[in-house]
């Protein structure tokens, strides 16, 4: 296939390396463009925060695009030598590089296993080089098959069941608890990232009214701005968690700053319903003593955490299947290129033996001429007709197994010489 995937991942680069050979749509495009006329290949790049890769595909002669070329323009790019880069680069050729995409189409080798955005990267990268013209036969063929097998593994397995981040994990301990939304109050307390982006799924729920207090007014005015909510004084906590149907705290304090005591002192007597109390801080920001079950529910990062842990132990129990479509895929597109690759081969030497018994009989027949039934002249060219498959069906089928384990070049090229094809 002369098909190479070189890049490198969370596993075999640090974050801060990935973050600088890191690609934006801008660089993405003008890299892809210069890979193609550089090298005269066809190049896919997908780059993600936890991935950057480089699919290319080149016809048989010179020098592959190997991991040497790779560091070597990566680091043309990013400014970042060439023997910080090289020795990170994982290298797959020909079906190990198809097996290696299949699978990260399929999120099996994902940070987080299952996770459904990879698919649409892949998606996105190879129709942006599409666009660009930088793809070719073969990486035509090639990603829509990974695409494919992605779709397979999602709905033929349960590798995507479950939420496995915490921010998704938070709302669905919610959604269990309250059966509306519209009438539901949140209040924030602090503004940190996970905070935010928890927030940011708890609003797809329509909630009534959002409540934010933060120690700095300034903090706590930005964030409600931020999510059409209102600002509280960090002094009127109290009076704030009395009217808050669910609580989310990322404050990141010292100690909690709500205890057991303060709450059933100053916020239970005044409250009615059901509370849910997110405390997803580091050090928790509630006191655990204050979760009843019943009208008051903490969760902290650990509870949500371990929900996390089995969502993803389903989630493995789904992976050899998985990894028998990636194989069986794998297998399915190595046939259909073999396919593609020999049938101009397949169809010109077809051709030329059709030509040759057409010759014959054009001669053959007219000598028996009064001598044959229409009958006669069907089973006569009929009979040729079975010559020709009986003899063709050999080379044929050589040629399709050997091509099945890559070996089909040596007997390729003996079939051309045999039959004279051009």
């Amino acid at each position: 296939m002369n098909l190479r995937l070189i890049g490198c991942n969370f596993r075999s680069a640090a974050v801060d390396l990935r973050e600088q050979l890191a690609f934006d749509a801008a660089k993405q495009e003008r890299a892809v463009n210069e890979l193609a006329a550089r090298f005269g290949c066809e190049v896919v790049l997908l780059s993600t925060c936890n991935r950057v890769e480089l699919t290319t595909a080149k016809p048989a002669g010179g020098r592959p695009f190997d991991r040497d070329l790779c560091a070597e323009f990566l680091s043309e790019v990013h400014g970042v030598a060439p023997e910080r880069i090289a020795p990170l680069l994982y290298d797959h050729a020909d079906g190990a590089a198809v097996r290696h995409l299949f699978r990260v189409a399929s999120s099996l080798d994902s940070l987080v296993l299952g996770e459904g955005q990879i698919a649409g990267q892949v998606k996105q990268s190879f129709e942006a080089a599409r666009r660009l013209g930088a793809t070719g036969p073969l990486l035509n063929a090639l990603f829509p098959f990974a695409l494919r097998t992605a779709k397979r593994v999602r709905t033929e397995t349960g590798i995507t069941k479950g939420h496995v981040s915490v921010s998704s994990v938070a709302v669905d301990y919610v959604k269990q608890v309250f059966d509306t939304f519209a009438d539901k109050t949140v209040l924030v307390i602090g503004a940190g990232k996970m905070g935010r982006l928890t927030l940011t799924h708890l609003k797809e729920l329509k909630l009534g009214s959002i409540l934010v207090t933060n120690r700095s007014p300034e903090r706590a005015i930005e964030t409600a701005t931020a999510c059409a909510g209102l600002a509280v004084p960090w002094d009127q906590l109290d009076d704030a968690l009395v009217k808050a149907d669910i609580v989310l705290s990322t404050t990141g304090a010292g100690e909690p700053i709500v205890t057991a005591k303060r709450y059933a002192e100053r916020v239970a007597p005044r409250r009615t319903g059901t509370q849910v109390i997110l405390d997803i801080a580091v050090p928790r920001d509630f006191d655990p003593g204050i979760h009843d079950g019943d009208r008051v529910c903490v969760f902290n990062i650990d509870d949500l955490s371990r929900v996390k842990e089995q969502t993803l132990s389903v989630r493995r129990r789904a992976i050899p299947l998985a990894e028998a479509i990636v194989e069986s895929e794998l297998k399915r597109f190595a046939d259909d290129w073999t396919r593609r690759g020999h049938g101009p081969v397949i169809g010109k030497l077809t051709g030329e033996v059709d030509k040759l018994r057409t010759e014959v009989l054009t001669q053959l027949l007219p000598r028996l001429n009064g001598k044959l039934t229409d009958e006669d002249r069907k089973q006569i060219e009929g009979a040729f007709r079975l010559f020709q498959n009986k003899l063709l069906h050999g080379p044929i089928a050589a040629l399709q197994e050997a091509g099945k384990d890559g070996q089909s070049g040596t007997l390729l090229e003996s079939l051309k010489k045999l039959f004279r094809l051009e």
